[in-house]
C-alpha cells in the first residue's frame, strides 16, 4: 500500500473501518463507487489491498461463527455443517418424483398431446 496515492489510501482505510462495505467506504472517502471499481481494474496494488481486507473480513466473520458454535448455537452449527461439511454428507437435497409416464408436451414440442 506504500505506492498508493492519498485518495486510494483514504479509501483503503475507509474499507478497513467499514469491514469492506464498499458503499459505506466510498461515502467516507468521498469518492464514487465507480471510481473504486475503476481502481480495482487498473491498479494491482490497490486491488491487492482490497482483497486483503476482504480476507480479513471473512476471517473476522468466521471467528464469530466459531464462537457461536462453541457457545452451542444450533443455527450456527447447522450453517457451518451445510457449508463446510458437504463432503461428509451435510447437504440438503431435493428429490423430485415424476408420476406421469407420457411425454410432456412442453418437453417434446408436440402441441397435439396437450389435453
Amino acid at each position: 500500500m506504500d505506492n498508493l496515492d492519498t485518495q486510494k489510501r483514504n479509501m483503503i482505510e475507509a474499507l478497513e473501518r467499514s469491514l469492506g462495505i464498499v458503499t459505506t467506504a466510498c461515502q467516507a472517502a468521498n469518492i464514487a463507487r465507480q471510481t473504486h471499481y475503476n481502481w480495482m481494474k487498473s491498479d494491482e496494488a490497490y486491488a491487492k489491498a482490497v482483497r486483503e481486507i476482504e480476507n480479513r473480513t471473512l476471517d473476522f466473520a468466521e471467528s464469530h461463527l466459531h464462537k457461536l458454535i462453541k457457545d452451542g448455537n444450533p443455527a450456527a452449527t447447522i450453517f457451518f455443517l451445510k457449508t463446510k461439511g458437504k463432503a461428509r454428507g451435510y447437504v440438503e437435497r431435493q428429490e423430485i418424483e415424476v408420476a406421469e409416464k407420457k411425454p410432456l408436451s412442453w418437453f417434446t414440442g408436440d402441441e397435439s398431446t396437450v389435453s
